[in-house]
């Protein structure tokens, strides 16, 4: 009986020890054909911007750790994660880079947000619906894409350049 037990103890755990891996799509049908170390790369660096900076408090026209706005957090990430120069305002920022369809997002990309009948918000996509941005509500953080709220203010994508290279093919 005991045997029995240990045997079947050790199927159950087994069972929920791994799930098959899903199949990764060749890179011709990838949303951007980019090698899978520098993806990485943006993504853990976002998610080093989020560490040193979460829950810095927003603040209109705020540049720096006592309060931050939506475009001067992407500013001073694109700056300090990845040495590229963006423009100071959403409305500067929004016509910075190529457009990029929403399901061709990728980890680095700029979320666009039409939050009221003249108010814009930017964040930076992350991964798996996932970007980052300092919230009115919650200062810098990440926020899920499908949220309602955020879904139904969706507005556009855009991939910056770097020295006329797309960043996220660096």
């Amino acid at each position: 009986m005991k045997s029995f037990l240990l045997v079947a103890a050790a199927l159950a755990l087994a069972g929920c020890a791994t799930t098959p891996p899903s199949p990764t799509p060749p890179a011709t049908e990838r949303p951007s054909a980019r090698s899978e170390p520098q993806r990485d790369g943006v993504i853990q660096a976002l998610y080093t911007q989020h560490a040193d900076w979460r829950g810095t408090p927003y603040r209109i026209g705020g540049t720096g750790r006592t309060g931050i706005d939506c475009s001067a957090f992407v500013m001073t990430t694109f700056r300090s994660q990845f040495g590229v120069d963006l423009p100071r305002t959403t409305e500067q920022q929004a016509r910075f880079g190529d457009p990029i369809p929403r399901e061709q997002m990728a980890a680095g990309d700029l979320v666009f947000f039409r939050t009221g009948a003249k108010k814009r918000h930017v964040g930076i996509y992350v991964e798996n619906g996932r970007f980052l941005h300092a919230s009115t509500s919650a200062g810098v953080t990440l926020s899920e894409l499908d949220n309602p709220y955020w879904a139904d203010s969706y507005w556009m994508t855009r991939r910056p350049r770097a020295q006329g290279a797309l960043l996220t093919e660096r």
